[in-house]
């Protein structure tokens, strides 16, 4: 599925949520939605909002933070605490199931994707009965990167 494509899907999606709680469906919630979805990384939401205005988008913090809300809420959006008093945010949908290190010198987020994760995932899924949705694992530690932005 290409990026336009996943776009479109996701906009009919969000589309249908709004609908059925009865919400307004305003221009300013789309353009955030296409902003997230055309990123490839976390964002909390002081950014998505700097980066809207710096694209020319007049929308407001409490419309992206109430925004980000509703498309958690129909898990476009998934929201993470990676141990700091923010929340970050990536895209959800049609996303691979990863985790995440998390460097504690420097914050930086890297996503990896081991399949052995997996297998233990349904091996306890198996085990103990119960039918997993999603799960969220996260190493914390520091950069053995001489780039590392907490070190310099």
């Amino acid at each position: 599925m290409t990026q336009e494509e996943q776009i479109k899907k996701v906009k009919d999606i969000f589309a249908k949520f709004l609908e059925e709680k009865k919400l307004r469906k305003t221009p300013e919630r789309f353009a955030l939605l296409e902003e997230i979805y055309s990123r490839n990384d976390h964002f909390d939401a002081e950014q998505l909002y700097i980066d809207m205005k710096g694209n020319g988008f007049k929308v407001s913090r409490a419309t992206v933070y109430n925004t980000l809300d509703i498309l958690a809420e129909c898990s476009l959006v998934r929201k993470h605490h990676f141990g700091q008093n923010l929340s970050f945010y990536e895209k959800s949908y049609s996303y691979r199931q990863h985790d995440h290190l998390i460097c504690t010198d420097c914050n930086k987020i890297l996503e990896f994707c081991d399949p052995r994760i997996q297998n233990i995932r349904d091996v306890v899924s198996e085990h103990y009965g119960f039918d997993i949705n999603f799960h969220s694992l996260n190493f914390y530690g520091t950069c053995k990167n001489e780039n590392c932005e907490g070190k310099n």
